[in-house]
């Protein structure tokens, strides 16, 4: 069992930068590969980026690769989604997620657990 809560969302304007957190609690998070996805209005929710709690690997959606940054902390059982240069396209709200195994960006029905996602506007 794993319960998710992002934070961090809010209101900004083109060009500049957010960082989401979603804070983990459970156990055996080793086993398991953590997410964002996103969903704009009208929208499907589409992946944005994974890394695994066991060794850290990335992996990005290209629309954000380069401006986006997962990582993770693992003392605080947190990861973090660090988003600069933030486009008004980019607006949507954003969901932690988690997943045994790993994430496959095209089956967001394939997540095990979600969080009740945080609002990010970005203005023009």
């Amino acid at each position: 069992q794993v319960q998710l809560v992002e934070s961090g969302g809010g209101l900004v304007q083109a060009g500049g930068s957010l960082r989401l957190s979603c804070a983990a609690s459970g156990r055996t998070f080793s086993v398991y590969t953590f997410g964002w996805f996103r969903q704009a209005p009208g929208k499907e929710r589409e992946f944005v980026a994974r890394i695994s709690w066991s060794g850290g690997s990335t992996y990005y959606a290209d629309s954000v690769k380069g401006r986006f940054t997962i990582s993770r902390d693992n003392a605080k059982n947190t990861v973090y989604l660090q988003m600069n240069s933030l486009k008004p396209e980019d607006t949507a709200v954003y969901y932690c997620a988690a997943q045994i195994g790993v994430i496959v960006p095209t089956r967001p029905n394939g997540i095990d657990y979600w969080g009740k996602g945080t609002l990010v506007t970005v203005s023009s």
